[in-house]
């Protein structure tokens, strides 16, 4: 399978506009599948998905010490949970944990815990993010 998504254009305070490295996925859980664009991000260690997002899918709080931090750039973390989803690229559909964020604020990001390991990811030059099964 070969899976080919074209960067989007947005506008960034530094740079102006920019393109960024996306692909659209399709998240399952049990009868609900949501479409979602995300960010292919090779820095990010896991999967991240929004407050809002992991709610449509069903998503709950059952034991609060479940809930940790993770980090990005910078010293601010955000409490998240880790949660195991079905996730489709194109037709290939695999599970993988995803880190729920507890807030929102953040984008959906496709991180490489995964996910990475299952697909060739090549970015063509500031074009398309192509996704190729390993």
């Amino acid at each position: 399978m070969e899976i080919e998504f074209d960067f989007r254009a947005e506008g960034s305070g530094l740079f102006g506009a920019i393109r960024r490295p996306v692909a659209r996925v399709v998240l399952e859980r049990g009868q609900v599948k949501l479409p979602e664009i995300f960010y292919v991000d090779s820095g990010a260690d896991v999967t991240l998905i929004p407050l809002s997002v992991g709610e449509l899918l069903g998503f709950t709080i059952l034991r609060t010490h479940e809930i940790t931090e993770i980090k990005g750039i910078g010293e601010k973390g955000v409490p998240i949970l880790i949660r195991r989803l079905k996730m489709w690229l194109g037709d290939y559909g695999f599970t993988a944990r995803v880190a729920w964020c507890l807030t929102e604020g953040v984008p959906p990001l496709l991180g490489r815990e995964d996910v990475f390991k299952l697909f060739s990811i090549t970015f063509e030059r500031n074009r398309a993010t192509v996704i190729r099964t390993a």
